[in-house]
């Protein structure tokens, strides 16, 4: 059975990508023997390298150094290499093999490139740093102050994180370059023969980065001529977009931690945005992906948004005229202030999604009628003490306004067969609203008791790796 680490290691397949280029490792020598004899080169395998690949990849808690890519000269036979073929300096390398491009594969195949995957759970893995101060915080996604902190005598209350200061900033985040150290361990085989001995000697450092997926997204500056105001965002464009077909789009909003000046950030911050445009995903579902980049808090525990809040559907609407892009299946997201405004938005522009998903976020339930006639899929942990109580609130309005609830309870620690299973029973019911939550401290590693809002921000990293939802939400129309 695939484990709930594995399935989140390849969900998406959505990684993001960095390609490097170096000097000096291992290489291959195209000459061959005709005979099929092998012949060694004469020398170690540092003479022969073209360049490395860095390659990240984004997982629910953000951007990770997964893997170096070493070009040969020539092609390498996969089947001679192990995991003692090749080292990286600081790092645990998990596989080994050969391929014809710069890219992970799930199989080897002989080519130029050797890629060396790495542990995702090495010390040195993770290039996602947050963002500087400044920043704001959503329904539980900052740091209590100590001015905010229960007291002792108060600890069998529940413990709610004081929400985001509406309009605060956020500086620029912190994402680490994807640098490393390779060197050729073992003998290194050509496809002709030709052996390389090891060459520990010859250390190759990472540099340029390329970040794929990432790097699939275009950054622009929106300009609100009704609101005079500005707001950075992230745009996929479906590859071989065809003007004379027509697209869907998904909108995904962040959470209040990751306000900030660098547009990327919610790119690299987690899967909430690149999961829409992985390559898989866009082979079954191609869609335009929008994941704007907000310079403020945009609402809080006040529910009084600013002004950004109309100004992103009128930057849905600007790019809707722009591109072909079809009007009956525009999807929002989010998570945390990006669900809040999910639900607002679908509040206050009950017209404008075929269908949304709130992951862990609110709505006063006095304003939730509207959303009785929506499609809609909320996701969030039976131990987040503000989103969890809120849905509740919303769902009984939806249900008194006569719109049947599908509800359900997951464990946070399933599989990625498991999950599947789960919204199968879900959809099966056939409700136009679905309420999954995850069951108390299950989205925290070892069950672990929750700690100050942990249980809300943990509900994120793993909602937008089951497929099923994503699945549901494109079926609807308006």
């Amino acid at each position: 059975m695939t484990t709930r680490r594995a399935f989140l290691a390849r969900v998406v397949g959505a990684g993001t990508t960095a390609v490097v280029v170096a000097s000096g490792l291992a290489a291959c020598d195209s000459s061959s023997d005709s005979s099929g004899d092998s012949a060694d080169s004469g020398d170690g395998g540092g003479g022969h390298v073209k360049g490395a690949t860095a390659i990240t990849q984004v997982y629910g808690d953000g951007q990770k150094f997964i893997a170096v890519a070493v070009e040969y000269d020539s092609a390498i036979d996969t089947s001679t290499l192990t995991k003692a073929s090749f080292a990286v300096e600081g790092r645990t390398v998990s596989k080994v093999y050969a391929n014809t491009g710069a890219a992970l594969a799930g199989q080897g195949k002989d080519g130029p490139y050797v890629i060396v995957e790495l542990s995702p759970d090495d010390d040195g893995a993770l290039l996602w740093g947050g963002v500087g101060s400044g920043g704001g915080a959503a329904s539980g996604s900052a740091q209590p102050s100590a001015s905010s902190s229960p007291s002792a005598s108060d600890s069998s209350s529940p413990y709610v994180i004081p929400g985001p200061q509406v309009g605060s900033t956020g500086g620029p985040a912190t994402i680490k370059a994807a640098k490393g150290t390779v060197v050729q361990a073992g003998t290194v085989t050509t496809t002709g023969g030709t052996r390389y001995a090891a060459d520990d000697d010859t250390k190759v450092a990472t540099g340029h980065t390329v970040n794929l997926i990432v790097d699939d997204f275009r950054q622009f500056t929106y300009k609100d001529p009704k609101t005079g105001r500005s707001l950075p965002y992230n745009l996929y464009v479906p590859k071989g977009y065809d003007r004379a077909k027509s697209y869907p789009l998904v909108l995904f909003m962040h959470d209040a931690s990751l306000i900030s000046t660098t547009v990327r950030a919610t790119l690299v911050q987690g899967l909430g945005a690149v999961c829409w445009a992985a390559p898989g995903e866009q082979a079954e579902r191609p869609a335009f992906v929008l994941a704007p980049q907000y310079p403020e808090v945009v609402v809080g525990d006040d529910y009084k948004p600013t002004s950004l809040f109309d100004t992103t559907v009128d930057l849905v609407r600007e790019l809707a005229g722009k591109y072909s892009i079809d009007m009956d299946r525009l999807y929002s997201t989010g998570q945390s202030m990006g669900a809040m405004m999910t639900l607002g938005l679908n509040i206050k522009y009950p017209d404008l999604f075929a269908a949304s998903w709130v992951v862990a976020g609110q709505w006063p339930a006095a304003q939730a009628a509207p959303l009785a006639k929506k499609n809609l899929w909320v996701t969030v942990s039976q131990g987040d003490t503000k989103a969890y109580p809120g849905e509740n609130a919303i769902m009984a309005v939806v249900e008194k306004a006569g719109t049947k609830v599908g509800r359900a309870v997951w464990d946070g620690q399933s599989t990625a067969a498991e999950f599947a299973a789960d919204v199968k029973a879900m959809t099966a019911k056939g409700t136009t609203v679905n309420y999954s939550t995850f069951k108390k401290g299950s989205t925290l590693a070892g069950g672990l008791a929750n700690a100050h809002g942990v249980e809300h921000n943990s509900t994120w990293p793993i909602a937008y790796t089951v497929e099923g939802i994503r699945e549901w939400i494109f079926q609807q129309r308006k």
